[in-house]
């Protein structure tokens, strides 16, 4: 399904977007249901084919701009591989970019407003920090971009005194 949601910019067209949205009650919904439509529709290998033949598209949200797309494919590409004991490889650019896009708060659809409030995010990987807060929270950028977008399974690859406020936003106490 995961794969399937990535090829929605080319697959399903803005008034389908605009009509599921409003029918579902928000964004999160609508595009949960159309991933799962999607992904009845396409076969495994027609969603690698997607992704294949528009690698090089610039399908950019509106009002989110390059970054959205990008931190899109970090972390849904870390949603399918990690589960195998795999990880994705962007270079140290795009992890900086997309790292620091979500930790802006201007991250909307992707990081909840308040979510990274006090905290400042050390990207080991990188030798970089995002925020400004009194709170420190250290571990690679792939991991930080994984849960700041709500993911759990990488939370363990985190440290600091920061950690416990994180993961009470996302729900994980």
């Amino acid at each position: 399904m995961v794969a399937a949601h990535l090829n929605m910019p080319w697959s399903v067209s803005t008034p389908a977007l605009m009509t599921a949205v409003l029918r579902s009650g928000g964004l999160d919904r609508g595009m949960h249901r159309l991933s799962c439509t999607l992904a009845e529709r396409l076969d495994p290998g027609q969603c690698v084919a997607g992704l294949r033949d528009h690698a090089s598209n610039r399908f950019t949200p509106p009002g989110l701009g390059s970054e959205a797309p990008l931190s899109d494919v970090v972390v849904h590409g870390n949603d399918m591989l990690y589960p195998l004991g795999r990880m994705v490889a962007p270079d140290h650019e795009t992890l900086a970019t997309a790292l620091g896009w979500l930790s802006t708060g201007r991250a909307r659809g992707f990081v909840p407003r308040g979510r990274v409030a006090g905290l400042t995010l050390r990207a080991t990987d990188l030798d970089r920090t995002f925020g400004s807060g009194d709170r420190v929270i250290s571990g690679t950028a792939l991991a930080l971009c994984s849960v700041l977008t709500g993911r759990t399974s990488m939370i363990e690859e985190l440290s600091g005194p920061g950690i416990d406020l994180l993961a009470s936003r996302i729900g994980r106490h």
